[in-house]
């Protein structure tokens, strides 16, 4: 195992918190069909329906992700590219109405867990 990756956790403790985080970013990314149409929005992007107030919601759902992350001990360079992922989605959510969009597009937690998931299989394959 790597040393970026605490090794006082199992592999089915990985295999946990993955499964988890992948839960977690369907509910807020894409737990909401929209009717006619094969996309999907989550309850992040419902709730970044409200000005300012819901980008911040958004913004503490997300550390989640970040905290699963640091909780794994995962590199530096990762979690700074999981803060660049919810920075830009907190942003892009702010701009009124196009934010509501960017947002339902963007899909950072998803992007996250994906980023996290990847990171952690290359390590533990080494």
């Amino acid at each position: 195992m790597s040393k970026n990756i605490q090794t006082n956790l199992s592999h089915a403790e990985y295999e946990s918190t993955l499964k988890r985080l992948e839960k977690f970013s369907h509910y807020t990314d894409s737990s909401i069909g929209i009717p006619f149409t094969k996309f999907n929005i989550g309850l992040e992007a419902v709730i970044g329906l409200i000005p300012v107030i819901g980008d911040a919601a958004g913004l503490i759902l997300s550390s989640y992700v970040l905290i699963e992350a640091q909780r794994l001990g995962v590199s530096k360079r990762i979690k700074s590219k999981m803060i660049i992922n919810m920075l830009i989605d907190f942003i892009g959510g702010l701009v009124p109405f196009f934010g509501d969009i960017f947002d339902a597009f963007f899909k950072a937690n998803t992007r996250n867990t994906r980023l996290l998931k990847k990171h952690l299989n290359s390590q533990l394959a080494n």
